[in-house]
């Protein structure tokens, strides 16, 4: 009987081992996928960063742009208006 019960135990402590092993390399995998989200997350955020920065940077030269553009129109009109008077003196 004593030589019956160590070997139900001996395979118990096998199977608890088994267990314990597939567990642990569960718990690896989801640390893994863990520290995987969190580097995504990351990178996002940087990306986010990155995108905010070069958004800012476009509307300032957007603003730049219309400023140009509104001065380009004013001396255009000057000039048109110069162009009449010179043609009206004529």
């Amino acid at each position: 009987e004593i030589a019956e019960f160590q070997k139900i135990v001996g395979s118990l402590i096998e199977l608890v081992d088994q267990l314990a092993k597939a567990a642990e390399s569960e718990k690896m995998k989801a640390i893994g996928a863990r520290n995987l989200l969190k580097s995504i997350a990351k990178q996002r955020e940087a990306q986010e960063q990155q995108l905010q920065a070069l958004i800012a940077e476009k509307k300032v030269q957007l603003e730049r742009y219309r400023i140009e553009y509104e001065t380009l129109c004013k001396t255009e009109a000057d000039q048109n208006e110069f162009i009449d008077q010179f043609t009206f003196q004529k």
